[in-house]
């Protein structure tokens, strides 16, 4: 039965490219017209539960069978996989793989809000899953240079990832409006290179914020390599806390954060934001996007990935911020930039394919790759984007029009 599902599924989905599915029991069955440019992908399952746990949950129970060895990719590999799928669904077409079944979606709706209240406590612990798995990967995986687990920034096509990740770091300063002097927060600090980035560029003090105590140390440690300790300081401490202290800044930054704040928390987020910021502040938001309506995590990403995570829909975004009187003042949505940032973070994943298994097992080696080949179609053919908007406190702390951000842009890159 399982089988005669997935089968249908599979018929009505896969139309350019082939996929191949080889059954435990030596069947075989195939879906699709080879296409050129599209990957062809045979698959072989090694016992008969892989149909119905991929028929119950489509991307967990894939991901798991994959991870566990029970789904073996025998021509191509994850990424042309989950590129062949998420290719004939793309999300301009509005065709979407079948969803769990009612028990199974009210199950998976009611454990995300739980895990979503994200108070500080549970938010250390959905960190410390993520970012306190060893710096050793991140080191094999991002760019040295700045160690940027974000969206870089691609105006060229010839970039590297390092050239393409400090793009991104001037193209947010430029929006911040810095000048030298000013008191910036950073918010999910990450391994420091925004900070250390700001300090040296653009002449201003930092205070990076982080939850996860190997990003702590390793930030603390790149600071005072690039000679900026008397400019930039890092504490293991959460943003709601640091209200508390009533300090204030004239500008405030955050890439990569919001997407573990949670929907609950996205008012108190931005209500803290505004509190923390001067009365002329000005603050830059870069987040992981939705180009449709509100959703929900799946199952695969909040269990093995981000547990407690969320990406936000642009109108919850706003309806959150402008209950407190944060002024938007500008948005810039990057479709691509992402798709191309994970491409890069892959490819160093599976040419350091050894070293990582390691690190860690083959089970986590594949988790890995499936979250990035899903997360990289997910930019190319599925619903993600990346938005940054910008907001002050007062209407007429910024200039009128953009010139001054590409002035400030060039200046920042030398």
């Amino acid at each position: 039965m399982s089988a005669r599902l997935l089968e249908r599924l599979l018929g009505g989905l896969i139309k350019q490219g082939q996929l191949a599915i080889t059954y435990a029991d030596g069947r075989k069955v195939a879906f699709g017209t080879p296409r050129e440019g599209v990957p062809d992908i045979a698959l072989r399952f090694t016992d008969g539960k892989v149909a119905r746990d991929i028929v119950t949950d489509p991307r967990l129970g894939a991901a798991e069978a994959f991870m566990d060895g029970r789904m073996v990719i025998e021509q191509g590999d994850v990424m042309d996989f989950i590129s062949l799928v998420q290719g004939n669904r793309p999300f301009e077409k509005g065709i979407f793989l079948r969803s769990p079944g009612v028990l199974k979606r009210f199950g998976d709706r009611a454990k995300h809000l739980y895990r979503s209240f994200n108070k500080p406590g549970s938010s250390k612990k959905n960190v410390a899953h993520h970012y306190d798995i060893g710096n050793d990967l991140y080191r094999l995986m991002l760019d040295p240079e700045h160690m940027q687990y974000s969206c870089a920034y691609w105006p060229r096509e010839d970039m590297t990832l390092a050239e393409a990740q400090e793009a991104k770091l001037a193209h947010i300063a430029a929006k911040l409006a810095l000048s030298p002097g000013q008191r910036v927060l950073d918010i999910g600090c990450g391994w420091g290179g925004m900070a250390i980035f700001l300090a040296k560029a653009a002449q201003v003090e930092v205070l990076g914020i982080t939850l996860s105590e190997e990003q702590l140390a390793l930030a603390r440690e790149r600071a005072e390599a690039a000679g900026v300790t008397d400019r930039v300081s890092f504490e293991l401490v959460d943003y709601r806390l640091l209200a508390e202290r009533n300090e204030t800044f004239d500008r405030i930054v955050s890439v990569g954060m919001f997407e573990h704040v949670g929907v609950p928390q996205f008012e108190t987020f931005f209500r803290t934001c505004a509190n923390l910021l001067t009365a002329d502040g000005v603050m830059l938001m870069h987040t992981i996007g939705r180009l449709g309506e509100p959703s929900f995590t799946d199952s695969f990403t909040d269990k093995h990935v981000f547990p407690g995570g969320y990406i936000p829909a642009l109108s919850e975004t706003v309806a959150a911020s402008e209950k407190v009187r944060l002024a938007i003042t500008d948005v810039e949505v990057l479709r691509f930039h992402y798709a191309r940032t994970l491409r890069e973070w892959y490819k160093r994943v599976v040419d350091q394919r050894e070293a990582i298994i390691e690190m860690f097992d083959q089970r986590f080696y594949n988790m890995w790759t499936f979250y990035l080949a899903g997360a990289t179609s997910s930019f190319e053919n599925g619903g993600m984007c990346n938005f940054q908007i910008q907001y002050s406190r007062n209407r007429h702390t910024l200039p009128v029009t953009r010139d001054y951000m590409v002035e400030a842009e060039s200046r920042l890159l030398g």
